[in-house]
């Protein structure tokens, strides 16, 4: 019997069948026979590529795999990635490069096999997964890096993320306050110097879109404070609920900023939450899931008013007309990606003293407007 014929029996008893009993014929078939090992992972870089073509991108795929299954199939996913990625003949921008080289880094070592009809079992289950993913909205990964790569973002973007990463590590809110809102003043910055770019020397460059992973619990309330996130710094966001993320939809040093604002909230918004739970478990109080999530929403609501009044002050007339013409052209890339949306409101935010705690602690996170630009 030939290797491709044992995958293929594995593949008909295990992978379109949902039950257990199925599962552990095909993991028998290819246990019993080793020879099978490198069809199978042929076949699972086929999976991968067809994942690709669907619109899926590196970090989606690994984030769904650990959402849905456990760390040895994160390891496996992981393997077959940078297996592929060298056949992938498919031009890839920076962002995809820059997932594989994460997955690199956090994937170096592959799993440990143990016995084989569990390695058997664990591929095919990851398998299952990635047969079944629907497709996606087609993203900016396969786009070729633009030639004239400005390589001075890289260098502002290394200051807001080592001034976030002390925001976050720090003991002191006093100290997070003052990092926080420095790099906040830094992003605006930013995101203002390249519009002042683009109106002295209009290029290219159209709107793109990233993910960017919304994970439980909480789901809600998180989406809401990146959408918040999104649109202080000229961005839209979409959300996904049933695959966990958002898509952000901006130009490039946006999207980057979003990324880099939202998670320093996320993290010293859970900080946070920490500190007020124990506060009130203290003074004989028992707090539950619902004052996290209203802590949560009151958080993201607080964040989102803040920051889109800060955001109304950041801009000087002249830049106007810049500012709507790249609004108009990111609105334009969102309607096209996502033709239809609707909306969703939030549940399970009933506890008064959970949204109090949570608007204090995005009044400590406050984000002061940055100087006007000579």
């Amino acid at each position: 019997m030939s290797t491709s014929s044992t995958v293929d029996r594995a593949f008909r008893a295990a992978l379109y069948d949902t039950g257990d009993t199925a599962l552990d014929t095909g993991a028998s078939l290819l246990a019993a026979d080793p020879a099978a090992d490198a069809e199978l992972s042929r076949r699972g870089e086929e999976l991968v590529a067809t994942a690709w073509r669907r619109g899926w991108q590196p970090a989606d795929v690994v984030r769904v795999v650990r959402r849905e299954l456990d760390d040895a199939h994160v390891r496996l996913v992981t393997a077959l990635i940078r297996a592929q990625a060298p056949r992938d003949d498919t031009p890839r921008g920076p962002r995809w490069r820059a997932q594989l080289a994460r997955l690199g880094e956090a994937g170096a070592d592959p799993a440990p096999r143990g016995d084989r009809f569990s390695y058997a079992t664990a591929v095919l289950e990851l398998y299952r997964l990635l047969l079944r993913l629907p497709a996606l909205e087609p993203l900016d990964g396969t786009a070729a890096p633009d030639p004239s790569d400005r390589r001075p973002e890289s260098r502002m973007l290394g200051r807001i993320r080592a001034l976030l990463a002390k925001a976050e590590a720090t003991g002191f809110p006093e100290e997070a306050e003052a990092l926080s809102a420095k790099a906040q003043e830094l992003m605006a910055r930013h995101s203002v110097d390249e519009a002042l770019l683009a109106a002295r020397a209009p290029s290219a460059e159209a709107p793109g879109a990233c993910r960017i992973g919304v994970e439980p619990p909480y789901e809600q309330a998180k989406a809401v404070l990146l959408d918040a996130v999104a649109g202080a710094n000229h961005c839209r966001a979409v959300w996904n609920e049933p695959l966990g993320f958002s898509t952000v939809v901006g130009f490039a040093p946006d999207l980057e900023a979003v990324e880099l604002l939202y998670t320093s909230l996320l993290v010293q918004a859970t900080t946070a939450m920490t500190g007020a739970e124990a506060a009130q478990r203290a003074g004989g109080r028992k707090r539950t899931k619902t004052f996290r999530q209203s802590f949560l929403a009151a958080y993201a609501h607080r964040v989102g008013t803040r920051l889109a009044a800060a955001a109304e002050t950041q801009v000087s007339d002249d830049l106007l007309p810049v500012l709507a013409s790249r609004a108009v052209a990111v609105t334009d890339r969102t309607d096209r990606l996502f033709p239809e949306t609707t909306t969703t409101r939030l549940r399970g935010v009933s506890d008064a003293a959970g949204w109090e705690e949570g608007a204090r602690a995005a009044d400590d996170a406050r984000v002061r407007t940055r100087p006007r630009l000579p």
